[in-house]
């Protein structure tokens, strides 16, 4: 699970390293212990820039609420959440992101 930031600074870059996961995107993480700490939008377009941090980065999750499922048609069985929100296929991930 991610938190959309749209944007972010990093004030201790010591241990962070990041890769090109695609044409169009890139993942940061710790080169220490190897954990996920972000995905940026690296592609031209209106999202250039978009950033999504990993929830377990932050001390306090108690304010952050499910809002969206992503590629909700190639997501295992056991990964039913509960609650009402906004479900995207692949196609419809693909499709927002395109433009």
């Amino acid at each position: 699970m991610t938190v959309s930031v749209g944007s972010i600074e990093w004030k201790n870059r010591a241990g962070l390293k990041t890769i090109a996961s695609s044409t169009w995107a890139e993942r940061g993480f710790c080169a220490e212990c190897g954990s996920g700490l972000f995905y940026r939008l690296t592609g031209p377009g209106r999202y250039h820039g978009m950033t999504s941090v990993a929830l377990g980065t932050f001390d306090d999750q108690s304010d952050v609420t499910l809002t969206k499922e992503w590629y909700i048609d190639k997501k295992p069985a056991a990964y039913t959440l509960a609650g009402d929100r906004r479900r995207l296929t692949k196609a419809e991930v693909q499709t927002l992101f395109s433009t």
